[in-house]
């Protein structure tokens, strides 16, 4: 099993996590027909399973962007198995440097992922960018203590953090309206615990040993992860807003 089969074992974990997080942000934002979307960029896309989950709730046309074409690759071939690849596709992009047009897209999605991105005010420029006239932004933030931060930003090999209120400032910057933040720690407390449990099964702990000293040092950095929620020093925040029409 090469370094792909560890990746895939710890998303499919991811993906039905961020299923239930999908699921909940669609219940609470778009119960009015009228104002569901029908285009959707998710960037830092994954294997897809919040594009997928959100191109089957709303019947809408969504796109994935990634940097890894192992995980573009593996999300098409999961929107085909799933019957979805007339409505979901995913490509190999840079978010800093979407290759969208201007105001393409009712609803930008971003799960995960502005915590690697090396310049925040240009990660949350494109989201503003590609969003259209009155469409929405979502954005999923993790703050840490900065001792935790530097534990795990060591394994993880992740750049600068940027707090909850430091991307609140970049959004009003921007003048983006409606402008609100959330603490979804409970919701998602139970992700890197069944991300542990996945890897140190026999076939993830086989798995593991074949990825590697990097996927080893990620795994053992994971029970950091738990820490941080129990003691409260680990927050996972979501943020919406809009762009004015």
């Amino acid at each position: 099993m090469s370094s792909r089969g560890c990746i895939d074992l710890i998303h499919i974990h991811y993906c039905q996590e961020s299923n239930s997080y999908s699921q909940k942000f669609s219940s609470f934002f778009y119960d009015d027909p009228a104002k569901q979307p029908k285009t959707i960029v998710d960037v830092g896309c994954g294997i897809g399973g919040s594009s997928r989950y959100l191109a089957r709730k709303f019947g809408a046309e969504c796109r994935g962007i990634t940097l890894s074409p192992v995980q573009a690759g593996r999300a098409n071939v999961l929107a085909k198995y799933e019957g979805l690849a007339d409505k979901v596709s995913f490509q190999v992009a840079d978010a800093l440097k979407q290759p969208f047009p201007d105001g393409q897209f009712d609803l930008v999605w971003s799960m995960e992922s502005g915590e690697h991105m090396p310049d925040k005010a240009k990660f949350v420029n494109e989201l503003a960018r590609v969003a259209a006239p009155g469409g929405t932004i979502i954005i999923d933030l993790e703050p840490w203590e900065k001792k935790l931060l530097n534990r795990i930003c060591n394994a993880y090999y992740l750049p600068e953090w940027c707090s909850t209120s430091d991307y609140v400032k970049l959004l009003q910057s921007l003048s983006l309206q409606d402008i609100k933040a959330a603490d979804w720690s409970e919701r998602v407390a139970p992700f890197w615990p069944a991300v542990i449990r996945s890897a140190f099964t026999w076939k993830g702990f086989i798995s593991l040993l074949r990825s590697g000293l990097k996927a080893i040092k990620g795994a053992l950095v994971m029970p950091l992860m738990i820490q941080g929620y129990q003691k409260g020093v680990i927050k996972f925040a979501i943020i919406t807003c809009r762009k004015p029409e």
